[in-house]
Protein backbone atom coordinates (compact mmCIF):
# COMPACT_ATOMS: atom_id res chain seq x y z
CA UNK A 1 0.00 0.00 0.00
CA UNK A 2 1.40 3.65 -0.33
CA UNK A 3 2.33 5.45 1.88
CA UNK A 4 0.09 8.40 3.27
CA UNK A 5 1.49 11.77 3.07
CA UNK A 6 2.37 13.82 6.02
CA UNK A 7 0.45 16.63 6.56
CA UNK A 8 2.38 19.83 5.20
CA UNK A 9 2.16 22.90 7.48
CA UNK A 10 0.12 24.93 5.96
CA UNK A 11 -2.30 21.49 5.36
CA UNK A 12 -5.69 21.19 6.49
CA UNK A 13 -7.60 18.07 5.88
CA UNK A 14 -11.14 17.48 5.38
CA UNK A 15 -12.33 17.23 8.71
CA UNK A 16 -10.34 19.70 10.45
CA UNK A 17 -11.86 22.32 8.02
CA UNK A 18 -15.23 21.34 8.52
CA UNK A 19 -14.59 21.19 12.49
CA UNK A 20 -13.11 24.51 12.26
CA UNK A 21 -16.17 26.47 10.05
CA UNK A 22 -18.52 25.14 12.83
CA UNK A 23 -16.52 26.16 15.86
CA UNK A 24 -15.38 29.65 14.00
CA UNK A 25 -18.80 30.49 12.79
CA UNK A 26 -20.51 29.91 16.42
CA UNK A 27 -17.85 31.78 18.25
CA UNK A 28 -18.71 34.68 16.29
CA UNK A 29 -22.56 34.53 16.67
CA UNK A 30 -22.00 34.23 19.81
CA UNK A 31 -19.52 36.72 20.73
CA UNK A 32 -19.08 39.74 17.58
CA UNK A 33 -19.12 43.23 18.52
CA UNK A 34 -22.04 45.07 16.86
CA UNK A 35 -20.58 47.05 14.27
CA UNK A 36 -22.84 49.88 12.65
CA UNK A 37 -21.55 48.58 8.60
CA UNK A 38 -22.27 45.21 10.54
CA UNK A 39 -25.95 45.72 10.36
CA UNK A 40 -26.56 46.34 6.78
CA UNK A 41 -25.85 44.47 3.39
CA UNK A 42 -25.52 47.80 1.83
CA UNK A 43 -22.22 47.73 -0.51
CA UNK A 44 -21.95 50.76 -0.77
CA UNK A 45 -21.91 51.26 2.92
CA UNK A 46 -19.59 47.86 3.51
CA UNK A 47 -16.90 49.46 0.95
CA UNK A 48 -16.65 52.76 3.08
CA UNK A 49 -16.30 50.38 6.07
CA UNK A 50 -13.63 48.79 4.29
CA UNK A 51 -12.01 51.33 3.40
CA UNK A 52 -12.29 53.44 6.67
CA UNK A 53 -10.71 50.76 8.30
CA UNK A 54 -7.45 50.21 6.71
CA UNK A 55 -4.99 51.28 9.10
CA UNK A 56 -6.78 52.89 11.53
CA UNK A 57 -8.30 51.13 14.81
CA UNK A 58 -12.24 50.14 14.51
CA UNK A 59 -13.50 52.65 17.62
CA UNK A 60 -11.26 55.12 15.45
CA UNK A 61 -13.35 54.95 12.26
CA UNK A 62 -17.13 54.20 13.69
CA UNK A 63 -17.61 58.22 14.38
CA UNK A 64 -16.14 58.55 10.40
CA UNK A 65 -18.21 56.18 8.84
CA UNK A 66 -21.14 57.62 10.53
CA UNK A 67 -20.31 61.10 10.05
CA UNK A 68 -19.54 60.07 6.35
CA UNK A 69 -22.48 58.77 5.59
CA UNK A 70 -24.69 61.87 7.31
CA UNK A 71 -22.64 63.80 4.72
CA UNK A 72 -22.98 61.35 1.77
CA UNK A 73 -25.50 58.88 2.21
CA UNK A 74 -25.45 57.42 -1.29
CA UNK A 75 -22.85 56.32 -4.20
CA UNK A 76 -24.29 59.43 -6.12
CA UNK A 77 -23.63 61.89 -3.29
CA UNK A 78 -20.11 60.67 -2.93
CA UNK A 79 -19.44 61.17 -6.58
CA UNK A 80 -20.62 64.52 -7.24
CA UNK A 81 -19.49 66.00 -4.26
CA UNK A 82 -16.56 68.15 -4.40
CA UNK A 83 -12.68 66.10 -3.66
CA UNK A 84 -12.13 69.05 -1.19
CA UNK A 85 -15.20 68.17 1.04
CA UNK A 86 -14.81 64.39 0.72
CA UNK A 87 -10.87 65.27 2.40
CA UNK A 88 -12.92 67.16 5.04
CA UNK A 89 -15.16 64.78 6.23
CA UNK A 90 -11.99 62.07 6.05
CA UNK A 91 -9.39 64.67 8.35
CA UNK A 92 -7.75 63.18 11.05
CA UNK A 93 -7.90 59.64 10.11
CA UNK A 94 -4.99 59.93 7.97
CA UNK A 95 -3.52 58.41 4.74
CA UNK A 96 -5.86 60.16 2.25
CA UNK A 97 -5.39 58.40 -0.61
CA UNK A 98 -7.90 55.99 0.45
CA UNK A 99 -10.40 59.44 0.25
CA UNK A 100 -9.11 59.98 -3.08
CA UNK A 101 -9.84 56.86 -4.45
CA UNK A 102 -12.75 56.30 -3.11
CA UNK A 103 -14.49 59.60 -4.57
CA UNK A 104 -12.46 58.70 -7.71
CA UNK A 105 -14.16 55.11 -7.90
CA UNK A 106 -17.50 56.60 -7.50
CA UNK A 107 -16.97 58.52 -9.93
CA UNK A 108 -16.09 55.78 -12.06
CA UNK A 109 -18.94 53.65 -11.23
CA UNK A 110 -21.40 56.33 -11.70
CA UNK A 111 -19.97 57.91 -15.22
CA UNK A 112 -19.24 54.24 -16.83
CA UNK A 113 -21.77 51.61 -15.27
CA UNK A 114 -24.55 53.86 -14.72
CA UNK A 115 -24.14 53.95 -10.64
CA UNK A 116 -24.63 49.88 -10.51
CA UNK A 117 -21.84 48.73 -7.46
CA UNK A 118 -19.86 45.47 -8.75
CA UNK A 119 -20.69 42.42 -7.50
CA UNK A 120 -17.74 40.77 -7.44
CA UNK A 121 -14.22 40.50 -6.31
CA UNK A 122 -13.12 40.34 -9.55
CA UNK A 123 -14.69 43.52 -10.44
CA UNK A 124 -14.05 45.48 -7.26
CA UNK A 125 -10.49 44.91 -7.68
CA UNK A 126 -11.10 46.59 -11.04
CA UNK A 127 -11.74 50.24 -9.03
CA UNK A 128 -8.94 52.66 -7.47
CA UNK A 129 -7.82 51.75 -4.38
CA UNK A 130 -9.86 48.51 -3.90
CA UNK A 131 -6.83 46.04 -3.30
CA UNK A 132 -7.54 42.09 -3.19
CA UNK A 133 -8.29 41.77 -0.19
CA UNK A 134 -11.21 44.81 0.61
CA UNK A 135 -12.45 43.33 -2.77
CA UNK A 136 -12.93 40.21 -1.16
CA UNK A 137 -14.39 41.31 1.93
CA UNK A 138 -16.98 43.30 -0.02
CA UNK A 139 -17.96 40.53 -2.50
CA UNK A 140 -18.54 38.04 0.18
CA UNK A 141 -20.30 40.22 2.98
CA UNK A 142 -22.47 42.20 0.74
CA UNK A 143 -23.23 39.23 -1.93
CA UNK A 144 -22.19 36.40 -1.12
CA UNK A 145 -19.24 35.20 -2.83
CA UNK A 146 -16.75 33.04 -1.68
CA UNK A 147 -14.20 35.18 -2.05
CA UNK A 148 -11.30 35.01 0.93
CA UNK A 149 -9.92 37.83 2.73
CA UNK A 150 -6.28 38.07 3.81
CA UNK A 151 -5.68 41.10 6.31
CA UNK A 152 -2.94 41.22 8.78
CA UNK A 153 -5.64 39.70 11.86
CA UNK A 154 -6.04 36.98 8.95
CA UNK A 155 -2.42 36.48 8.86
CA UNK A 156 -1.90 36.33 12.26
CA UNK A 157 -4.33 33.92 13.01
CA UNK A 158 -3.37 31.65 9.87
CA UNK A 159 0.40 31.46 11.17
CA UNK A 160 -0.01 30.58 14.39
CA UNK A 161 -3.34 28.01 13.64
CA UNK A 162 -0.90 26.12 11.36
CA UNK A 163 2.62 26.48 12.87
CA UNK A 164 4.16 28.31 9.61
CA UNK A 165 7.69 29.99 10.95
CA UNK A 166 8.39 31.66 7.42
CA UNK A 167 7.68 35.74 8.10
CA UNK A 168 4.81 36.40 6.77
CA UNK A 169 5.45 39.48 5.07
CA UNK A 170 7.55 37.65 2.14
CA UNK A 171 5.91 36.93 -1.02
CA UNK A 172 5.67 33.12 -1.32
CA UNK A 173 4.22 33.47 2.50
CA UNK A 174 1.71 35.64 1.40
CA UNK A 175 0.85 33.71 -1.61
CA UNK A 176 0.38 30.49 0.64
CA UNK A 177 -2.26 32.21 3.21
CA UNK A 178 -3.97 33.20 0.59
CA UNK A 179 -4.30 29.64 -1.17
CA UNK A 180 -4.87 28.50 2.60
CA UNK A 181 -7.38 31.35 3.10
CA UNK A 182 -9.46 30.65 -0.11
CA UNK A 183 -9.51 26.40 1.17
CA UNK A 184 -11.28 27.43 3.98
CA UNK A 185 -14.38 30.14 3.32
CA UNK A 186 -16.92 28.42 3.18
CA UNK A 187 -19.99 28.17 0.41
CA UNK A 188 -22.34 29.48 2.88
CA UNK A 189 -22.42 31.90 4.73
CA UNK A 190 -18.73 33.62 3.79
CA UNK A 191 -18.93 37.22 4.78
CA UNK A 192 -19.75 35.94 7.91
CA UNK A 193 -16.44 33.65 8.25
CA UNK A 194 -14.54 36.51 6.91
CA UNK A 195 -15.45 38.51 9.68
CA UNK A 196 -15.40 35.66 11.95
CA UNK A 197 -11.49 35.43 11.09
CA UNK A 198 -10.38 38.92 11.55
CA UNK A 199 -12.68 39.22 14.89
CA UNK A 200 -10.90 36.25 16.00
CA UNK A 201 -7.83 38.12 15.10
CA UNK A 202 -8.29 41.54 16.66
CA UNK A 203 -9.68 40.38 19.97
CA UNK A 204 -8.31 36.97 20.47
CA UNK A 205 -4.95 35.60 19.06
CA UNK A 206 -3.96 39.64 19.38
CA UNK A 207 -0.34 40.47 18.39
CA UNK A 208 0.98 39.86 22.21
CA UNK A 209 -0.17 37.48 24.96
CA UNK A 210 -3.17 35.91 22.42
CA UNK A 211 -6.09 34.53 24.84
CA UNK A 212 -5.61 31.10 23.71
CA UNK A 213 -8.42 29.84 26.90
CA UNK A 214 -11.05 31.91 24.67
CA UNK A 215 -10.07 30.73 21.15
CA UNK A 216 -12.35 28.30 19.27
CA UNK A 217 -9.69 27.26 17.13
CA UNK A 218 -7.43 26.40 20.19
CA UNK A 219 -7.88 22.61 19.79
CA UNK A 220 -6.70 22.93 16.10
CA UNK A 221 -3.80 25.32 16.97
CA UNK A 222 -0.31 23.92 15.98
CA UNK A 223 1.50 27.15 17.45
CA UNK A 224 -0.47 26.62 20.72
CA UNK A 225 0.26 22.34 20.69
CA UNK A 226 4.40 23.63 20.41
CA UNK A 227 3.88 26.47 23.01
CA UNK A 228 4.93 29.05 20.52
CA UNK A 229 2.07 31.07 19.75
CA UNK A 230 3.55 34.04 21.14
CA UNK A 231 6.61 33.81 18.93
CA UNK A 232 4.72 34.00 16.12
CA UNK A 233 3.88 35.35 13.17
CA UNK A 234 7.35 36.39 12.34
CA UNK A 235 8.33 39.29 10.63
CA UNK A 236 11.51 40.02 8.25
CA UNK A 237 13.65 42.70 9.50
CA UNK A 238 12.37 45.98 8.52
CA UNK A 239 14.92 48.52 7.37
CA UNK A 240 15.45 51.77 9.28
CA UNK A 241 13.22 54.25 9.23
CA UNK A 242 15.00 57.87 8.20
CA UNK A 243 13.95 61.04 10.23
CA UNK A 244 13.82 63.76 7.79
CA UNK A 245 13.47 67.50 8.69
CA UNK A 246 11.48 70.26 7.07
CA UNK A 247 10.57 74.07 7.83
CA UNK A 248 7.40 76.20 7.65
CA UNK A 249 6.11 79.85 7.66
CA UNK A 250 2.81 80.68 9.73
CA UNK A 251 2.53 83.57 8.12
CA UNK A 252 -0.35 86.34 9.66
CA UNK A 253 -1.79 89.32 8.05
CA UNK A 254 -4.14 90.78 10.15
CA UNK A 255 -5.98 87.76 11.56
CA UNK A 256 -5.48 85.23 8.88
CA UNK A 257 -2.78 83.30 8.12
CA UNK A 258 -1.89 82.06 4.53
CA UNK A 259 -2.61 78.32 3.24
CA UNK A 260 -1.02 76.47 0.28
CA UNK A 261 -3.51 73.57 -1.38
CA UNK A 262 -0.97 70.57 -2.03
CA UNK A 263 -0.87 69.04 -5.54
CA UNK A 264 -3.98 66.81 -6.42
CA UNK A 265 -0.94 63.90 -6.70
CA UNK A 266 1.87 62.32 -3.98
CA UNK A 267 1.38 62.00 -0.36
CA UNK A 268 -1.02 64.43 1.24
CA UNK A 269 -2.43 65.25 -1.72
CA UNK A 270 -5.09 68.49 -2.11
CA UNK A 271 -4.83 68.82 1.37
CA UNK A 272 -3.94 72.49 3.00
CA UNK A 273 -0.56 73.60 4.37
CA UNK A 274 1.46 76.09 5.58
CA UNK A 275 4.09 76.93 2.66
CA UNK A 276 7.39 75.24 3.61
CA UNK A 277 10.13 72.78 2.44
CA UNK A 278 11.81 69.87 3.54
CA UNK A 279 15.20 70.42 4.02
CA UNK A 280 18.25 68.54 2.66
CA UNK A 281 20.87 66.79 4.18
CA UNK A 282 23.85 68.70 6.24
CA UNK A 283 21.12 72.12 5.96
CA UNK A 284 20.49 72.29 9.35
CA UNK A 285 22.71 72.16 12.46
CA UNK A 286 23.42 68.72 13.10
CA UNK A 287 24.63 69.72 16.58
CA UNK A 288 21.09 71.28 17.17
CA UNK A 289 18.50 68.82 19.06
CA UNK A 290 15.31 67.81 16.65
CA UNK A 291 13.20 69.38 19.14
CA UNK A 292 14.93 72.91 18.66
CA UNK A 293 14.39 75.25 15.90
CA UNK A 294 17.11 74.96 13.31
CA UNK A 295 19.42 78.34 13.56
CA UNK A 296 19.54 78.19 9.75
CA UNK A 297 15.76 77.54 9.20
CA UNK A 298 14.74 81.38 8.64
CA UNK A 299 16.77 81.43 5.97
CA UNK A 300 16.23 78.58 4.06
CA UNK A 301 12.84 79.26 3.98
CA UNK A 302 13.03 82.95 3.20
CA UNK A 303 14.85 81.61 0.10
CA UNK A 304 12.60 78.85 -0.78
CA UNK A 305 9.11 80.98 -0.25
CA UNK A 306 10.88 83.60 -2.73
CA UNK A 307 12.19 81.32 -5.48
CA UNK A 308 9.27 79.13 -5.66
CA UNK A 309 5.95 80.52 -3.86
CA UNK A 310 6.99 84.22 -5.03
CA UNK A 311 6.49 85.36 -1.63
CA UNK A 312 8.64 87.96 0.27
CA UNK A 313 8.58 87.15 3.98
CA UNK A 314 10.07 88.32 7.32
CA UNK A 315 10.28 85.67 9.85
CA UNK A 316 10.49 86.15 13.70
CA UNK A 317 9.67 83.36 16.95
CA UNK A 318 10.08 79.90 16.40
CA UNK A 319 6.56 78.50 17.41
CA UNK A 320 7.82 74.67 18.32
CA UNK A 321 8.35 71.60 16.57
CA UNK A 322 5.98 69.45 15.63
CA UNK A 323 7.24 65.57 15.55
CA UNK A 324 4.97 63.15 13.10
CA UNK A 325 5.98 59.30 11.96
CA UNK A 326 5.03 58.66 8.58
CA UNK A 327 5.07 54.43 7.64
CA UNK A 328 8.55 55.53 5.46
CA UNK A 329 9.79 57.90 7.50
CA UNK A 330 10.04 60.54 10.62
CA UNK A 331 9.45 63.84 10.35
CA UNK A 332 10.42 67.10 12.37
CA UNK A 333 8.90 70.22 10.91
CA UNK A 334 9.73 73.37 12.43
CA UNK A 335 7.27 76.18 12.66
CA UNK A 336 7.83 79.40 12.49
CA UNK A 337 5.76 82.64 12.86
CA UNK A 338 6.53 85.07 9.93
CA UNK A 339 4.88 87.96 8.06
CA UNK A 340 4.44 88.85 4.09
CA UNK A 341 6.09 92.05 2.55
CA UNK A 342 4.31 93.29 -0.50
CA UNK A 343 1.52 90.99 -2.89
CA UNK A 344 1.37 87.08 -2.74
CA UNK A 345 1.86 85.73 -6.37
CA UNK A 346 -0.31 82.67 -6.18
CA UNK A 347 2.88 80.22 -7.66
CA UNK A 348 5.24 77.42 -7.79
CA UNK A 349 8.01 76.78 -10.05
CA UNK A 350 5.87 78.47 -12.75
CA UNK A 351 3.11 76.19 -12.18
CA UNK A 352 -0.45 77.67 -10.20
CA UNK A 353 -0.66 77.06 -6.82
CA UNK A 354 -3.66 77.97 -4.69
CA UNK A 355 -3.01 80.20 -1.55
CA UNK A 356 -5.70 81.83 0.53
CA UNK A 357 -5.73 83.73 3.41
CA UNK A 358 -7.55 81.65 6.20
CA UNK A 359 -9.37 83.16 9.62
CA UNK A 360 -7.23 81.69 12.04
CA UNK A 361 -10.63 80.51 13.58
CA UNK A 362 -11.13 78.46 10.51
CA UNK A 363 -8.52 76.53 10.18
CA UNK A 364 -10.03 73.51 11.57
CA UNK A 365 -12.72 73.17 9.32
CA UNK A 366 -10.26 72.80 6.39
CA UNK A 367 -9.19 69.37 5.25
CA UNK A 368 -5.10 68.98 6.44
CA UNK A 369 -3.31 66.50 7.49
CA UNK A 370 -2.55 65.35 11.20
CA UNK A 371 0.78 66.95 10.81
CA UNK A 372 -0.40 70.55 9.73
CA UNK A 373 -3.32 70.56 12.22
CA UNK A 374 -0.25 70.12 15.17
CA UNK A 375 1.54 72.30 13.30
CA UNK A 376 -1.42 75.06 13.02
CA UNK A 377 -2.15 74.53 16.67
CA UNK A 378 0.93 76.02 17.60
CA UNK A 379 0.18 79.20 15.47
CA UNK A 380 -3.22 78.95 17.52
CA UNK A 381 -1.40 78.83 21.01
CA UNK A 382 0.90 81.27 20.38
CA UNK A 383 -1.75 83.85 19.09
CA UNK A 384 -3.80 83.10 22.57
CA UNK A 385 -1.37 84.15 24.71
CA UNK A 386 -1.10 86.78 26.63
CA UNK A 387 0.48 89.91 24.42
CA UNK A 388 0.36 87.64 21.43
CA UNK A 389 -0.69 88.46 18.39
CA UNK A 390 -4.79 88.54 16.92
Amino acid sequence: MPRRRACSPTHLDGPQIAALRRALLAWYRRHARDLPWRRTRDPYRIWLAEILAQQTRVETAIPYYERFLAALPTLADLAAAPLERVLGLWAGCGYYARARNLHRAAQTIMSAHGGRLPTTAADWAALPGVGRYTAGAIASIAFGERAAVVDGNVKRVLARLLGIHEPIDAPATVARLWTVAARLVPPQAPGDFNQAMMELGARVCTPRRPACDACPLAPLCRARAAGVQADLPRRRARATVPEVHAVAAAITRRGTVLLCQRPAHGLLGSLWTLPGTHVGPGALNPRAETSAAPHDGPQLLRSHLHAHFGLNIMTSAALGTVRHDFSHRRLRLHVYAAEVRGPVRARSDGNPLRCVWVPAAELDALPCATVDRRAFKLFVARHRKPGGRH
